[in-house]
């Protein structure tokens, strides 16, 4: 089984409105899912006129999630959210991800996804430093994911969550680029 990546366009709209209804995914995501809304959100991305990029996760081809991925540096509200938190290096990566059937949710599918997105960055972005990914804490399938993809957990502390039902504690974690290998 293999995970191959696509961007987010228009017309895969109606695809993740349905997503974003699913209850394990509106738990977290919190998200507005009119139309509209989604247009308005997820429209600047997929027309190129902003930085953050989308992506659909297709497992042998099949839409199986979507990752967000962004530098923070495009983004300062998100610095100002997680400087005080932890050291955040010039370059530093974040990405935000979801699997859309709950039935795919717990196989390792989650790990697979978020590992071959920190690769991809690597190779698409050769300054990037690390990967950054707060999640919040009661999120612990989340959280788990990120570890189980090579993830570290570096802090904590309190950021907005997405959903106001949810304690401010965040952990964020991190995986830094790997070193080459000196020559032999």
């Amino acid at each position: 089984m293999t995970i191959t990546w696509r961007r987010l366009g228009e017309p895969d709209f109606p695809l993740l409105r349905r997503w974003l209804e699913r209850p394990h995914v509106a738990r977290w995501w919190n998200h507005e899912t009119s139309a509209e809304a989604v247009l308005r959100d997820f429209g600047p991305a997929a027309r190129g006129e902003e930085p953050s990029e989308d992506f659909l996760a297709l497992l042998d081809g099949l839409p199986l999630g979507l990752v967000q991925r962004c530098r923070l540096a495009h983004y300062p509200e998100y610095l100002d959210d997680l400087s005080p938190i932890v050291d955040v290096p010039a370059g530093a990566m974040s990405i935000d991800y979801l699997i859309a059937d709950q039935a795919r949710t717990g196989r390792g599918l989650g790990p697979r996804m978020i590992a071959s997105m920190v690769e991809r960055t690597w190779s698409d972005y050769p300054d990037a430093a690390c990967v950054l990914v707060p999640v919040v804490a009661a999120n612990r399938a989340s959280w788990r994911a990120l570890e189980k993809a090579g993830l570290r957990r570096v802090g904590e502390g309190s950021i907005e969550p997405d959903n106001p039902i949810d304690d401010p504690l965040h952990y964020v974690y991190r995986v830094d680029r790997p070193q080459p290998k000196p020559a032999l």
